[in-house]
Order: C-alpha cells, then structure tokens, then sequence
C-alpha cells in the first residue's frame, strides 16, 4: 500500500464507513469478498481508471475449463483486479475443502500457489485486497511491467490464466531480450503469448484470451507464434466468443486458446468451438438471457473430447488436424475450417419463366390499350 492516499476526509462520514464495514465483517471473509466482488462490478460498469475488464462468467468458464488444484503454480501476467487467480483460489476452495484442512496444504494455499503482475498500482492494490478477503492473505503480486527484463519468470507455473491488453505496443527497449528472441513485433498480444510459454513449467497449461487477429493474421510475426504453438508445444483448443461479449467497452471479436507446454510439440490435433452465446445479450446493456447460453456445453465437451472426434465440421465444434491447420498457413479460425450446410435451390428453367413474363406483358398492353380507348372517348 506505498504512496497510497487516504480520500475521506470528513470525520463523520469515516465513523460511519467503519461502522459499516464492522457489522459486514461479522459475517466473515466471504461476505466481505461478495461486497468486494460488486464493487468491482460498478467500476466495471462505470468504466472506472478506463479498465477492460474480463466478464466474472467468462473467468469462472475459464477456471472450470483447466480445474486448478493445490499441486497448482497459478499465475496472470496482467492480473488487473486479480478476477483469474481469485476465482482460481474460490474453486480450489469449492473442490479441495477437505485438503485445505491440513496445515501444510492451507499455509501454501495462502501464500505459494498464486502470482500476479499488473504495472499500474492502483489495480496492483484492489487485486491484492481481492485476494486477501477470499483467504489469500500473502499472495505473490508484482508491481512491474510483465514484458520487460525486470521478469525473468522462467519455468516457473503449471497453470497460466490470461486475458492480456489487446491492440497495445511498445517501444523496443521496453521489450524482455527474450521475448525478442521469441517473435519480432511490438504487439502486446503476440508478446503475452511469447512469455507464458516462456513462464511455463514443461507440462504446464495455459487458458488466455485472445483478439480475432492472433488466430487469422497474415504478420510473420502471428504466424511465428501460431507456429510456436502448434509445432513447438500442444495446441489443445480454440473456443471463439461473441463479439458482444466484452460490450460496453469494445465489440471486438475474441477466442480462448487453451495449450500445453512441452518444447517438443505434441499437436495431433486442436478441437475448435464456436460459442455463440453466453447468457447474456450482446448489446452494451448485456442484460441476461439464461436460456441462450452455451458455456455449460463449452465445459462439458471439453472435458469429454474423445466423444468429439467423429463430429462433423458442419456442427458447432469439431476436430481438425495440425497437419490441415499446416496447410492453412498456421490458420486457427473457426470459420477456416468449419462447412456451411447449403440447401439446394431448384430454380424454373429460363423458357419458362420467359413465358409467364410474356404473359403477363400481355396482360398489362391490353389493360393499357383499354385505357387509352376509355381516355380518347
């Protein structure tokens, strides 16, 4: 909490803050974390510090997608509020209950299993006391800049949850000598890529949001880290999402790239999801519909790929090999390899319709004849 300032001022209205806080905290840290949770959802919805924030649903799909565990190392290069690994700890908390109670398993629990980095510090602090009120009171959060030399995370995580800036760039010296080494670009999104594979353990999973423009840009430099995932480690899944899924900030059109590291490649082949909807509209209201949803199928197929392997490239996921995706120029769009189901139309022969046309011509010059005889008379 360095160089943090204290914004209340009036004496009478602090006593009645903490007179508040104190009747919440009596319920406990869950409570103070539900009160945390919808703060953060009116920043979110005010657009408070101008901040892109990943939708808690599409985080709690992501989390239930790579089911986090104690024997985790978990960590969001640009944790921003720290929604990734908190929502990590609550479903670690959900599923592991009764691990927790060992002492050992409860103290790297609180302080050893999650890492966070963001370089702005007010973000830095509301992730931090995010984390501490669902009982990670000594998480591991840096205040730096994720790309530059100043992280030399190497090999470290099992488990990298991510949706990293889109469309940024910086200036070359900024840059890790690392990443460089990795892809030339000044893109922010190709560079986050670069660096959780590089942050990796050998084995470790990573779930990371993406634009569009990772997946189909023409770039050497999209193509270099396509081909890095594909042929370099194991390129598990493409699950793209609405544009609508980021409104009211942006209707950019997104994906989830889900893939293991192993420096040895391992892509047979990547299962590609097309999620049409997630409980939500998709205008800038985003009011709920329930009943157009489809992230619980998302998890379920997931989790049950072998049933997917005779889907048909006409349905709404699907396999396709890494040597088809090869020969598509390293091409991890949806639309590249999903088939249209065409209807045949049968349409009347030429003569035909020239008849019924003449026809009616001639129905229209005798009513037009008629006429001006009515006229002239």
């Amino acid at each position: 909490m360095e160089d943090t300032v204290f914004q209340i001022t009036d004496a009478r209205f602090l006593s009645r803050v903490i007179e508040g806080i104190d009747e919440i905290s009596s319920d406990g840290a869950d409570m103070m974390g539900d009160v945390y949770e919808y703060m953060l959802g009116i920043m979110a919805a005010s657009g408070t510090n101008g901040q892109f924030r990943t939708p808690r649903h599409i985080i709690r799909m992501m989390v239930e997608l790579m089911r986090p565990t104690l024997d985790d190392t978990i960590c969001d290069p640009a944790m921003g509020s720290a929604g990734f690994i908190m929502e990590a700890a609550k479903y670690i908390t959900e599923h592991q209950s009764d691990e927790l109670l060992n002492i050992e398993e409860k103290e790297r629990f609180r302080k050893e299993i999650f890492h966070g980095s963001d370089s702005d510090a007010s973000m830095l602090r509301i992730g931090c006391m995010n984390m501490m009120l669902h009982d990670v009171d000594e998480p591991n959060l840096y205040y730096r800049n994720s790309l530059s030399d100043e992280n030399d995370d190497t090999n470290r995580y099992t488990l990298c949850l991510a949706n990293p800036p889109f469309a940024g760039s910086l200036d070359t010296d900024d840059i890790a000598h690392t990443l460089k080494a990795a892809v030339k670009t000044k893109k922010t999104e190709l560079l986050f890529l670069a660096l959780m594979m590089r942050m990796l353990q050998s084995g470790g999973r990573c779930a990371s949001i993406v634009p569009d423009t990772v997946l189909t840009g023409d770039a050497q430099a999209y193509k270099t880290i396509r081909s890095a995932l594909v042929d370099n480690h194991c390129m598990q899944a493409v699950i793209t999402m609405p544009s609508g899924v980021f409104q009211p900030y942006s209707g950019v059109s997104t994906a989830i790239i889900i893939f293991t590291k192993t420096g040895a490649g391992g892509t047979d082949k990547v299962w590609f999801y097309d999620m049409r909807a997630d409980g939500f509209s998709l205008t800038t209201q985003r009011t709920p519909q329930p009943e157009q949803n489809d992230i619980p199928d998302v998890i379920s197929r997931f989790h049950n790929l072998e049933a997917e392997t005779d889907r048909s490239r006409k349905e709404q996921s699907f396999f396709v090999t890494a040597d088809e995706i090869r020969a598509n120029g390293y091409d991890l769009s949806y639309k590249r390899y999903h088939e249209v189901e065409r209807e045949v139309v049968e349409y009347e022969a030429p003569e035909t319709i020239i008849a019924r046309m003449e026809k009616r011509q001639k129905t229209i010059d005798a009513a037009f004849a008629e006429f001006k005889k009515q006229v002239n008379s």
